[in-house]
This record gives structure tokens, C-alpha cells and sequence, in this order.
């Protein structure tokens, strides 16, 4: 079901809780509402759309991928971009990483490491960063 984008930041500064194989409907809604907003959003968080859940979903290889409690393990060759956010008015800098290693969970709860780099990189972090309560 696609959601409302929470634009509360006294709610987005939360830190979101670990998620668990009951929160897969959350999934589902971050996926409809990242879908119904392709057009002005590449990623988002499930606390973008109101629930302060571990959960990140975003474009990835002509698709989308979504992630259970993603961890970074390893960051490499800083940088500085100036990103926008759906919750959010404008755009605003950031300190981003080329490359990361990145740990997470499948709706199954398994657990998944993997490389990503670039701009998939670079989305990923921003939706990390909501999981902690950074508004960039």
C-alpha cells in the first residue's frame, strides 16, 4: 500500500528499531510508496513513511532491492555530495564513500554481505543514515 511521506523531522530524527520477519508488510509498503514516487525518489527508509523500522529499499539494477537492518562494514574513498530527500526541502552536503561493504538481512532473515559502489552506494548511505535519525 503506498504511504504518505513522513516529513515530521522531530519523527525522523529517531533512531529506528531493528526489524524481524514481522515487519515484512512494512516492506511491502516502502516498496509501493518508493514505486509511486519513481519520478522524485530513488531510495527511502521505513521511517519516511512512518514506521522507525530498520528497513531501506531503493533502485538497483533496473529494479529494486530492499534491506533488513543494513550494517556498514567498511567505507572507502570519501567524498562530498549534495543530496535532496523526499521528506525534505532542498538539498543539503553530505559526506558519502565511493565504496562500501554492506551487511544485511533478506525478508527471510538471512543475512547477505555484499560490495556496492557509485551512486547505489551513495543512496544507500543517505537511507542509513535516516535508520539513525540523520537528517542530512
Amino acid at each position: 500500500m503506498v504511504r504518505v511521506v513522513m516529513r515530521d523531522e522531530e519523527f525522523l530524527r529517531q533512531v529506528s528499531a531493528p526489524a524481524t520477519a514481522a515487519d515484512v508488510q512494512i516492506a511491502d509498503d516502502l516498496l509501493d510508496t518508493l514505486r509511486a514516487n519513481a519520478g522524485k525518489c530513488v531510495g527511502m527508509a521505513a521511517n519516511m513513511i512512518g514506521q522507525a523500522k530498520c528497513i531501506i529499499a531503493f533502485e538497483a539494477e533496473g529494479g529494486y532491492m530492499e534491506m533488513f537492518n543494513p550494517q556498514i562494514l567498511r567505507r572507502a574513498e570519501p567524498y562530498e555530495a549534495e543530496e535532496g530527500c523526499l521528506s525534505l526541502t532542498g538539498t543539503r552536503k553530505a559526506k558519502r564513500y565511493r565504496e562500501i561493504k554492506l551487511q544485511w538481512q533478506t525478508r527471510e532473515m538471512k543475512t547477505r554481505i555484499c560490495n556496492f559502489s557509485g551512486w547505489t552506494a551513495q543512496i544507500i548511505q543517505h537511507e542509513i543514515d535516516h535508520l539513525h535519525g540523520i537528517i542530512i
